[in-house]
């Protein structure tokens, strides 16, 4: 039953809800990865900088600042690894539910053209393919930009907790 059901949904919304649907499990995937990376991989990685940082005897010349930004470069660059992406994502998602407005209101135009608009029923059929995407759209949008907003926070207080363990003399 829910199978037929999503499938319904699909076919009323039209192709470009397929590709809204494929945008959004890829957004959501991204965004799974990086909760992964922080529940289970962060620390480690955090933890190697800082001991990296905490067996060098000279901490106070330039070259060795120079480690210390290479080391907190490289926690940010683990940290912020497929963000960017996520956050291209989530942009896309409304530009997708326009493409797809667009879509189906030139389906109702087509129709509109043949019948001389006198096929109502008709007519639906293409404004689902018109409302249905755009309400998609923004649906994983929203989803996405609660994801990327906490992320970004959650990204700089990791990397502002490695650098304040590198004490610099």
């Amino acid at each position: 039953m829910g199978f037929q059901d999503l499938q319904a949904f699909l076919d009323r919304g039209g192709p470009v809800l397929i590709v809204i649907m494929a945008a959004t499990f890829v957004m959501w995937a991204l965004i799974l990865e990086r909760l992964f990376y922080f529940r289970f991989a962060h620390k480690q990685v955090a933890a190697e900088a800082i001991a990296e940082w905490r067996a060098r005897a000279d901490r106070k010349s330039v070259p060795a600042h120079w480690i210390r930004d290479k080391l907190v470069s490289e926690v940010r660059a683990k940290a912020e690894a497929n963000v960017q992406l996520t956050k291209a994502m989530v942009a896309l998602a409304p530009l997708l539910g326009l493409l797809g407005t667009v879509t189906g209101m030139v389906a109702v135009f087509d129709i509109m053209a043949i019948t001389s608009g006198a096929d109502a029923k008709a007519m639906s059929a293409g404004v689902s393919r018109a409302t249905i995407p755009t309400m998609a759209g923004m649906v994983a949008s929203l989803s996405g930009i609660l994801f990327t907003s906490g992320m970004d926070r959650r990204v700089n207080r990791a990397v502002q907790a490695v650098e304040d363990e590198m004490e610099i003399g």
